[in-house]
C-alpha cells in the first residue's frame, strides 16, 4: 500500500541558485539548471552524501559529527519570502543573499508542509523535506550590505518563513519553470506530538 499520497498542491520553480564557496560567501549564483544528483548539487557547498553536523542537531551530535546529508537543498517560497521582506520594510529580498537553492510559488505555509513530504517534477526528479529551515543570522550579513540598515530585521521577520532542507530521492535535472508536484504522508499527526514538544 502506497505511504506517501500525491496532493493538487503544485508549485512552480521561479528561481535556482547554487552556493559555490560559503566560507567566502552565502550569496548563491543563479542558474537556469540544476543536475540534482543523489550527493545534491556538483559545485554546490551543501552537496555531498554526509555532512559535518550543525546548530540544527546539537541535541543529537557533537558540533562536527559526520551525518548524512538531508540539507542539501535550501527551498525557499516565493510568497513567503515577500511576506518576509514586507515585515522588514523592503521592497524585496534577492534570493541569492539567503543562499537559496530553489524558489517555489503556490504551495500556501510551505514552510510547514509535512517532514518526509516528496516534490516531485513531471520528469520524476524528486526531491525529499527533511524539515523547516531555521532563520540565522548568515544571510543577515549579505542582507546589511546590499540594504544598510535592514540586516537586523531578518532573522525575526523569517521566523516561521525560511523554507525547508530536502534531499535527493531521485536524481534528474530541475529547471526555472518546472512544475512541482507535492506528496504528503499518507499518515495521522501523533497524538503525542504536543506532550513530546513540551518535554
Amino acid at each position: 500500500m502506497p505511504a506517501l499520497k500525491p496532493t493538487d498542491f503544485t508549485a512552480r520553480i521561479t528561481w535556482l541558485g547554487r552556493v559555490a564557496d560559503r566560507a567566502a560567501s552565502l550569496t548563491a549564483e543563479p542558474l537556469q539548471e540544476v543536475m540534482a544528483g543523489f550527493a545534491g548539487v556538483e559545485g554546490e557547498e551543501h552537496a555531498g552524501l554526509t555532512r559535518p553536523s550543525c546548530s540544527r542537531v546539537l541535541s543529537q551530535y557533537a558540533r562536527g559529527t559526520e551525518i548524512r546529508n538531508v540539507r542539501q537543498f535550501s527551498i525557499l517560497s516565493a510568497e513567503e519570502l515577500a511576506a518576509i521582506a514586507a515585515e522588514m520594510g523592503v521592497q524585496r529580498l534577492d534570493p541569492s543573499w539567503l543562499g537559496a537553492s530553489i524558489v517555489i510559488e503556490g504551495i500556501p505555509d510551505f514552510s510547514h508542509v509535512p517532514p518526509s513530504s516528496r516534490l516531485q517534477n513531471a520528469g520524476g526528479t524528486t526531491l525529499t523535506i527533511d524539515m523547516e529551515n531555521r532563520p540565522c543570522q548568515l544571510p543577515a550579513k549579505v542582507i546589511e550590505a546590499e540594504l544598510p540598515g535592514a540586516g537586523r530585521a531578518f532573522k525575526p521577520a523569517a521566523e516561521g518563513r525560511r523554507g525547508v532542507t530536502a534531499w535527493v530521492e531521485r536524481e534528474g535535472p530541475l529547471r526555472l519553470g518546472d512544475v512541482l508536484t507535492l506528496h504528503i504522508p499518507d499518515q495521522p499527526v501523533w497524538s503525542c506530538l504536543d506532550a513530546a514538544r513540551a518535554g
